[in-house]
């Protein structure tokens, strides 16, 4: 058995190194033959930090998901200058192909978060900590995740509302869905759930495993419709639709940041890392960022407002580095305390899933395809042809992602039977089980240990498979980010405390159980779907595949589905846990908003990409609205003034805070008279008026 255990083991170690000579290979041809991918031409130039100015009108924090969205749209007023701040560099070739997803984890695109070790969950991970992969890099997570265009049900949106957050309802928010989307899936033309023209292409994807038809049969044979899970009805099973542009991968940065990088008015630095919001203590306004790029630091100032957008991790990190959050925590790690808002970094919240559900299968063999192809083996699409197929023929299995090719939304018994069309567990249907990739996913993306991976399916390697991925859509428990210590450079503490609420936890079992059904339908039989034989050693004590047995499972295989959200959640103030009000301002602050994935007071029930940009388009609008007689600050006015190099933080704040009160203020004259006084104009926007 040693000598078995060691030959499985030595061919899995000679598949990762292929693996990694395909991707540099697959880098190669990209460059000699898709220009498409490689687009010189449209990617952003980043100004040298020489070129940056001292003072913009709005600084916003993260390129990603979110902050790639606000920049496009505050951009659009040529009058006003936005400055982007990305910690992470431009995304690479490779990341376009979508079968690469699972390589992008771990990679320098990611800022490799990890859990804190639990007794309760991620029990076969490495050091019991599961790894939460989030994008470090233009364009943020949209450039790592798995491209699935899921708005989530439209309950979560007149949820939002109930709660006290107004314009938030479905009807409120499905324009700006829409506003972002251009929707190229034929058989949804005319709908009016979807848009047309907007800068996010949704597609298909191109390339389909035949045992994806299986899928959607099965879900027939149970009953549930083949159906437009964004339109009238999320209940039911589809083929996964895509942030997609002609098969590729198509993330925020390219959709939303590379037709608009040249524009005068915006500037976008990379590898600009912000280590604090500038805050004044006595006047509670935002006037500034400091941020760290190369080796030196820098302090930038905002006329109008600080945006924050770094996510549902990195945002309460930095609202706690600039002493916004729970008094006790900051006084605790040293920070001094600016705004008591005990909500942030608390009410996180991740739709935690079941890996293992895997089934063996024996491909049929047909004219209508070879049975080599029927679902997916890696080591059998590795190879010359499939390169050449992506690179010459714009077609292969390099565009499919094999993880989530077909989709399902169904309810389990402990669904409230009252809520119609409100499922309470997604299926990722995949054409590979985890024994299909010698562990890329299993062991690299989620972290398991190789003597856990090992014992599940190192006896079928590599062996026709395919597995169902069940997530708890409305999770009933919460965890929290906190501060390891005040220093910027350490990762927070995430402790997501899944199955904190057992109630997760029988939903999982519930949703496993209807995986089952689902391979004892007259559709799987007749490709012989069978359960993987397998025990988890650490579950031997349970009889296989009995309730208690999954409960077992799922503790051990525990999955993100990188879906963190709610660490800032919205909500009016007399929600004692809000962070930020239904205009997205952080409650007790002036000139702050945070707009992203953290401002979700309840994750929605799918994705949070698209929902995410949503959130992003109406967060831009609000602010297009609060200063729409803002003519733009004297960096407009031809002004020379450029980002000073200091190598500390001295600054003279008490003169920044005095001139943003003051500029504020005259704002809100403005505003209250609703026209630019001509006097007032003056005073405003000359950048050496005597403040003092």
């Amino acid at each position: 058995m040693a000598l078995e255990e060691l030959t499985y083991g030595a061919t899995r170690n000679a598949l990762q190194g292929a693996e990694l000579l395909f991707i540099l290979f697959l880098r190669f041809m990209i460059i000699l033959f898709r220009p498409d991918i490689v687009d010189r031409e449209n990617r952003v130039q980043p100004p040298p930090t020489s070129e940056l100015l001292a003072r913009y009108d709005f600084v916003v924090i993260g390129g990603g998901s979110a902050g790639a969205v606000i920049a496009n749209r505050l951009s659009e007023n040529s009058n006003w200058t936005i400055l982007l701040l990305e910690a992470g560099d431009d995304e690479s070739f490779v990341s376009e192909a979508p079968l690469t997803f699972p390589t992008l984890q771990l990679s320098n695109m990611d800022w490799q978060f990890k859990t804190e070790p639990s007794l309760n969950y991620c029990l076969a991970m490495k050091d019991k900590r599961c790894n939460w992969p989030r994008g470090k890099v233009l364009g943020g997570s949209s450039v790592l995740n798995a491209m699935l265009y899921v708005r989530g049900n439209k309950r979560d949106y007149d949820q939002w509302s109930e709660l006290g957050n107004e314009g938030w309802d479905y009807e409120s928010v499905l324009p700006y869905f829409k506003k972002s989307e251009d929707n190229r899936i034929a058989e949804l033309d005319g709908s009016p759930y979807h848009g047309k023209g907007g800068p996010l292409t949704v597609e298909n994807f191109r390339h389909r495993s035949p045992i994806t038809e299986y899928f959607l049969q099965a879900g027939r044979d149970l009953g549930y419709e083949t159906v437009d899970i964004n339109g009238a009805q999320q209940t039911g099973f589809t083929y996964s639709p895509g942030t997609l542009r002609d098969g590729l991968r198509l993330s925020t940065a390219k959709a939303f940041l590379r037709p608009c990088s040249s524009r005068k008015n915006l500037h976008i630095a990379t590898n600009s890392f912000v280590e604090e919001i500038m805050i004044g203590e006595t006047s509670k306004t935002a006037y500034g960022v400091k941020f760290r790029r190369g080796l030196r630091r820098y302090s930038v100032y905002a006329n109008c407002e600080v945006i924050a957008s770094a996510g549902a991790i990195q945002t309460p990190q930095l609202l706690m580095l600039s002493g916004v959050g729970p008094a006790d925590h900051l006084l605790k790690v040293g920070i001094p305390v600016i705004q008591d808002l005990p909500g942030v970094g608390q009410n996180l919240q991740d739709h935690v899933a079941m890996g293992g559900l895997s089934y063996l299968i024996d491909a049929p063999k047909h004219e209508a395809h070879e049975s080599h192809d029927f679902s997916f083996v890696l080591p059998k699409l590795m190879t010359l042809n499939t390169v050449l197929q992506f690179v010459r023929n714009e077609t292969g299995p390099l565009y499919l992602v094999p993880e989530c090719e077909a989709m399902a939304f169904v309810n389990t018994k402990l669904n409230d039977e009252s809520m119609h069309d409100f499922p309470d567990v997604q299926l990722f249907l995949s054409s590979a089980a985890d024994n299909a990739d010698g562990g890329l996913f299993g062991i690299h993306g989620c972290g398991l240990c190789e003597e856990f991976y090992a014992g599940l399916y190192d006896d079928i390697l590599y062996q026709d498979s395919y597995a169902a991925v069940p997530l708890v859509l409305r999770p009933k428990s919460r965890g929290y980010i906190k501060l390891r210590n005040s220093d910027p450079k350490y990762q927070p503490i995430i402790v997501p405390n899944y199955f904190d609420d057992p109630r997760d936890l029988e939903v999982l079992v519930e949703a496993a159980k209807f995986v089952d059904r689902l391979s004892l339908t007259p559709t799987m039989r007749s490709i012989n779907a069978r359960p993987n034989g397998n025990v988890i050693r650490e579950c031997a004590a349970h009889e296989f595949r009995s309730d208690d047995y999954w409960r077992c499972q799922a503790r051990h295989y525990t999955m993100t589905i990188y879906h963190p959200t709610g660490t800032c959640k919205m909500g009016p103030v007399t929600d004692s846990m809000a962070v930020v009000d239904a205009k997205l301002q952080v409650h007790g602050i002036t000139g702050l908003r945070v707009i992203d994935a953290s401002i979700m007071p309840n994750i929605v029930t799918g994705n949070t990409n698209a929902p995410t940009i949503m959130i992003a388009e109406k967060g831009a609008d609000m602010i297009k609205e609060a200063w729409r007689h803002y003519a733009g600050g004297p960096m407009n006015r031809r002004s020379t003034s450029k980002l000073q190099s200091p190598l500390d933080w001295h600054v003279n704040e008490q003169r920044e805070e005095i001139i943003r009160q003051t500029r504020s203020s005259l704002q809100k004259i403005t505003e209250l008279f609703e026209t630019d006084l001509p006097v007032l104009n003056e005073i405003r926007d000359n950048e050496d008026y005597d403040y003092d």
